[in-house]
């Protein structure tokens, strides 16, 4: 997906990770990765448990040492110095899968407010990104002076995500961020981030099981599977290759399974749906040139 004249703004090449190397329980999770990605982007990382997704995105910003392989951020190996891994952790945020039991400071302001003290920011400058990250989050600042342990469960899910975004990251990769929550609380998660994305022009990457998201958001899908990328390319290219998909364990969206239903039952309509909005624009064009 690079660009003719932009640099990529991550790349790895050949990242290998194996755990407990030289023990009978000795896995490789990731396996010479090649990748690349530029600034702007909104970037979905699929595939089954296993498959080595959540630890490679660990690399993207040293959490985790390649046993082989090196990782760039704007073309310096983040690995180059201790001071350089220490920016790269401050641009590249990374919130885990249930974020919410990684909080543990007493209020929630102080919570959100971690990782800018970390940077060495003023009190001032930490209070302004503290009430910037919590809008972002829809986090209404009367929650401040509480426990984070308090809060419901979509509630601290959102001050995790505070959290890393008050550290206003280049790049925000999350894990699973809507797993576990009912609808309305996705949808609010999903908003936040598109939010933060607009108004700081930052880069996503987020991995999910969650294909309707994936379709209604990304503009590029990368498909794990064991410890490498199988697939890597735009919602259509991706989803179009439903069988495909499938053989992986990985359904796609409802829409693209119900447009290449209507298809084989020969209705004339794009194979490359995979929204509900895509695919209602289509019935929607295809009953217009009947009536015409």
């Amino acid at each position: 997906m690079k660009g003719a004249l932009s640099l990529p703004l991550i790349r790895t090449e050949k990242l290998t990770h194996t755990y407990s190397i030289g023990t009978p329980f000795e896995r490789v999770a990731v396996l010479d990765v090649d990748f690349e990605m530029e600034k702007g982007e909104y970037l979905a990382i699929i595939g089954h448990t296993g498959s080595g997704k959540s630890t490679f995105i660990q690399h993207l910003n040293g959490l985790l040492k390649p046993n082989s392989g090196r990782v760039f951020f704007e073309e310096r190996d983040i690995h180059d110095s201790k001071d350089w891994t220490r920016q790269v952790r401050f641009m590249v945020g990374i919130v885990f899968q249930y974020p919410e039991y990684q909080l543990f400071e007493s209020t929630l302001y102080d919570d959100i407010a971690f990782g800018p003290r970390n940077m060495g920011l003023s009190e001032n400058e930490v209070h302004l990104r503290v009430m910037e990250a919590a809008g972002f989050a829809s986090i209404d600042i009367s929650l401040m002076d509480k426990s984070p342990f308090e809060l419901s469960g979509g509630l601290k899910r959102r001050a995790a995500i505070a959290g890393v975004i008050a550290m206003q990251p280049q790049v925000l990769v999350l894990d699973e961020p809507t797993a576990g929550l009912d609808p309305q609380g996705r949808e609010e998660i999903i908003s936040n981030i598109n939010e933060y994305k607009r108004a700081h022009d930052a880069t996503i990457i987020m991995v999910t099981h969650n294909m309707e998201e994936v379709a209604k958001n990304v503009n590029r899908i990368v498909i794990f599977e064991n410890g490498g990328i199988v697939m890597d390319g735009s919602p259509g290219e991706v989803f179009s290759q439903s069988e495909r998909l499938l053989e992986m364990d990985l359904s796609p969206p409802q829409a693209t399974l119900i447009a290449q239903q209507l298809i084989k039952l020969g209705l004339k309509i794009d194979k490359d749906i995979y929204t509900l909005s895509q695919l209602r624009f289509a019935l929607n064009k295809l009953q217009s040139h009947k009536n015409n």
